[in-house]
């Protein structure tokens, strides 16, 4: 891997980083509305876990199992 495309690994593993924490916050605004609308919660939900499974791959090529 070269340097530029590590580094373009990197800051896409923050801006999905980013990301996720932020579905946090939305998530958590939405359930404490007083009728929280729960389809929302359910798609945010899914991205979420979307962005946790790219999140695992990015970081798998940065830094590889290597077993020796």
């Amino acid at each position: 891997m070269t340097e530029q495309e590590e580094q373009d690994l990197q800051m896409a593993l923050a801006r999905l980083k980013e990301e996720h924490r932020d579905l946090d916050t939305a998530i958590l605004a939405i359930e404490q509305t007083p009728s929280p609308d729960h389809l929302q919660i359910k798609r945010l939900k899914k991205r979420k876990l979307f962005l946790r499974d790219r999140i695992r791959e990015i970081d798998d090529q940065l830094f590889p199992d290597i077993i020796a």
